[in-house]
């Protein structure tokens, strides 16, 4: 078949079948070639070794479920590195599910603020009430913590501007979404030294999430792109303040990567 030939019976199952259109319009390469023109970052963000980032070798990670939907266990070790190295005294998150990332947090952090969908949302979103109710388990009885509810494409974040050291994106991962909670969080930073973090910035350590990173670049304002890194051995991405990020080294990603360093992991069971 040639390629007029294919183009055309595209052009015609679409027609037919309009929503067809969305695959090809949230296909990572789609994604990939729009930045790639935009902006360059053709192999992804600057990789930072987490341990330029820990204040310490060791951290500990708790509460950790080991359930579907679960954060790695180093973007938790992260979230909390970051609050304690820069002495955060505020976090806000977007998108708790069982509140292991702001449980960990808010053991080092005194003030804490979680966005999520509204229950009644979540249920006709996915049909399971009790997938709702767990949403916020291991944060709900933290009085650190404050929950508040809404979609963060329409929420009003006016009440939260200029209060917030540290932010955690976790949300709906979708190009779109990704670009508007990054241009909403914008406002709610305390001043040019608070730091973001995006969640599932690649589908794993090594991999990246190109509708995610297209949703980061375009949510920022151009002129803060060069603060932007990758943490090796997490799924994340962050933004640094200006004096961090002009000093500390970084290399290109890669897939395939020798390991620079291993982990230990100790498990305790807890009730």
């Amino acid at each position: 078949m040639s390629k007029i030939a294919k183009a055309l019976k595209a052009l015609g199952l679409i027609l037919r079948k309009p929503y067809l259109l969305n695959h090809i319009l949230n296909d990572e390469g789609v994604h990939k070639r729009a930045l790639v023109k935009k902006f360059s970052f053709d192999q992804g963000l600057p990789m930072i070794d987490i341990e330029e980032l820990f204040p310490q070798s060791e951290a500990v990670v708790t509460p950790y479920a080991y359930l579907s939907g679960a954060t790695m266990p180093t973007d938790l070790a992260l979230l909390r590195a970051l609050a304690e190295r820069f002495g955060a005294k505020s976090y806000f998150e977007i998108g708790t599910w069982r509140g292991e990332s702001v449980a960990n947090v808010a053991a080092v952090v005194p003030e804490c603020v979680t966005l999520n969908l509204p229950k009644e949302e979540i249920v006709r979103l996915s049909g399971s009430q009790e997938y709702a109710d767990l949403h916020g388990f291991f944060s709900r009885d933290l009085l650190n913590v404050r929950h508040i509810y809404g979609n963060s494409c329409t929420f009003d974040f006016a009440p939260y501007q200029h209060r917030f050291d540290l932010v955690f994106i976790d949300g709906d991962h979708h190009y779109e979404a990704v670009k508007s909670d990054t241009a909403s969080v914008l406002p709610l930073l305390r001043d040019d030294r608070s730091i973001i973090v995006w969640h599932d910035y690649g589908y794993d350590p090594e991999t990246v999430r190109w509708s995610v990173l297209r949703g980061i670049l375009e949510g920022l304002p151009i002129e803060m792109h060069h603060r932007l890194f990758h943490i090796s051995n997490t799924m994340c991405a962050v933004l640094l303040p200006e004096d961090v990020a002009s000093k500390i080294p970084s290399t290109p990603m890669h897939p395939h990567q020798t390991p620079a360093h291993y982990f230990e992991v100790n498990l305790k069971i807890k009730h």
